[in-house]
């Protein structure tokens, strides 16, 4: 997103990409619901279609979201399911669309349904003036697109993959948790490192020892909504 960074990634050798858009410079933070947090989500979703159109099946993941585990073996292999995607609040039924889904972590297949899909999402930006890339996916899915396309689409629970919106009941199997309802990045640093701290905590205590402490509250997270 901003030169430093694209650097070290030339400098290891990887396979580094780019991604720019006009008139935003990526190098500072752009607060949630600025005119360039929401220019950043757009140029991100039309990244996103084009490697689809390359023939690429990904999971994408926004860099608040914390890996404490290998999230594969609660994501389905199963080759019928185009899209599988996290929640700000699991409703109990994965196969929902009254889930509030969340874009900040996804696993999708590459097909003509899941391009098309994408084409639309990006192309709804025109008509959203002021609304971010989630909005018009949820409202995409609400007039019935999904349905449309015959896409089959998973809504992940957040006992496994669990955002600050609705944490996960069990730190010893919750593979991903995602810095969501929260406003700055300072905010999300601070409290995910303490989510760290819980997840090593109770991974390392002894095995005869019962822990009854759940998550440390995310209270910077909460404060950050006050500034």
């Amino acid at each position: 997103m901003d030169q430093t960074s694209y650097e070290r990634c030339k400098f290891l050798h990887l396979h580094c990409y780019k991604l720019e858009t006009d008139g935003v410079d990526f190098g500072g933070e752009k607060l949630f619901m600025s005119e360039d947090f929401i220019k950043m989500m757009w140029r991100r979703t039309l990244f996103l279609g084009d490697v689809l159109k390359r023939g690429y099946n990904f999971i994408f993941t926004d860099t608040d979201v914390l890996w404490l585990r290998n999230p594969f073996p609660n994501l389905y292999s199963n080759q019928s399911i185009d899209l599988q995607i996290s929640t700000d609040k699991f409703n109990g039924s994965q196969w929902s669309e009254k889930n509030p889904m969340n874009t900040g972590f996804y696993m999708i297949k590459s097909n003509i349904k899941t391009i098309t899909l994408l084409d639309a999402w990006y192309a709804g930006k025109h008509n959203a003036t002021g609304w971010k890339e989630q909005d018009v996916l949820i409202k995409l899915m609400k007039d019935g697109m999904f349905k449309q396309l015959g896409l089959s689409v998973r809504f992940l629970d957040t006992l496994y993959f669990s955002g600050f919106c609705d944490d996960s009941k069990d730190v010893n199997i919750v593979a991903t948790v995602h810095a969501n309802c929260c406003r700055s990045i300072s905010a999300k640093l601070a409290d995910l490192t303490a989510v760290l701290h819980d997840w090593r905590r109770i991974k390392n205590a002894p095995a005869n020892r019962t822990l009854t402490s759940g998550w440390t509250q995310h209270v910077n997270c909460w404060d950050s909504w006050k500034n």
